[in-house]
């Protein structure tokens, strides 16, 4: 990868104590280059209560973006999302990890790196582990939550190539989340993209369920940004009140719960991929502490490192042009 992972160190509900903290482990434990963007004096003051002053270089940028910023609001201005995504977009940086305002994140993020070729709107990219053992692509998590029937075509095949190029999926299936499995349920937007999505180069399931999310029933589970939002954070919520539901009542201990819980965390991975972009943009959860915020440098620095980026772009035009 060229350049460090360029982290918004003010990002978030816990920035930049947490975020700081984060990005120094990201460096000693995981061998991660970093860069930390935002209040220069606040950053400095986080670093040095870990000994790390001179480790990690800091750019200054004055502005904080409120978590309430819904995105056209972060794209001018002198704020610790805008820099780093114009460090990104000047290759000072080989990516960008950002807790803060997600359609901060993606509005920035367009402007200043810039959407791939022929690509409408970027989407947001989990892997959410399956009972079979595997992990299906949720796409799209949150950044576009009122897409276009095309837009919804266009997720499938980004989450596609995902699933194909990190996943190691030879021939991804994509699932149309809806309220039911016939052709034709569901609302007008779900309705309205089952045609695009059966034409296109991959192979469609159709449409699928809310209890197929975690079923392993297709390897990408394809919908707009509001849904698969919703559907990302009731599974985290899901999981961890079933597992505490478990423990009180005796039926196994923390020690068996562990591995389970440790696999639907946000700090096993991080954050979401924003898929459809020029360059590498990895969105943490708002509530992230050190660790998540650790794990998702880590995400960041391997999609640049194996060029996921430009091999899902010359993807994308293999598979217009089939």
């Amino acid at each position: 990868m060229s350049g460090p992972v360029v982290v918004d160190a003010m990002g978030g509900d816990h920035g930049p104590q947490e975020v700081v903290a984060g990005a120094v482990t990201a460096l000693r434990e995981h061998g991660v280059p970093v860069l930390l963007v935002g209040r220069a004096g606040e950053v400095r003051r986080e670093l040095a209560r870990h000994d790390a002053a001179g480790e990690i270089d800091v750019v200054h940028a004055e502005e904080v973006v409120p978590m309430t910023e819904r995105g056209s609001g972060a794209i001018t201005g002198d704020s610790s999302i805008a820099v780093g995504c114009e460090l990104l977009a000047q290759r000072t940086g080989g990516a960008f990890v950002s807790a803060g305002s997600t359609g901060a994140v993606v509005s920035c993020a367009v402007r200043s790196v810039g959407r791939a070729d022929g690509v409408l709107r970027p989407a947001l990219a989990v892997a959410l582990p399956q009972i079979t053992g595997g992990a299906s692509v949720l796409i799209d998590a949150g950044a576009t939550s009122d897409p276009t029937p095309e837009m919804i075509a266009q997720f499938a095949l980004l989450g596609a190539s995902y699933a194909q190029l990190v996943l190691g999926v030879p021939e991804p299936a994509v699932g149309l989340l809806s309220i039911g499995s016939e052709p034709g349920k569901g609302n007008r937007l779900s309705r309205r993209a089952e045609r695009p999505l059966a034409s296109s180069p991959f192979r469609f399931h159709g449409p699928i369920e809310g209890h197929d999310v975690l079923a392993g029933t297709v390897d990408v589970i394809v919908t707009d940004g509001f849904t698969g939002n919703v559907v990302l954070k009731n599974v985290e919520g899901t999981v961890r009140t079933v597992l505490t539901m478990i423990a009180q009542a005796g039926i196994a201990g923390p020690e068996a719960l562990r591995e389970v819980a440790r696999r639907y965390d946000p700090e096993t991975h991080g954050g979401a991929a924003l898929l459809g972009l020029s360059g590498t943009v990895v969105v943490a959860h708002g509530s992230s502490r050190a660790r998540t915020i650790a794990r998702a440098c880590v995400v960041a620095h391997d999609l640049a490192g194996g060029g996921v980026v430009s091999r899902v772009r010359d993807h994308l035009e293999v598979e217009a042009v089939g």
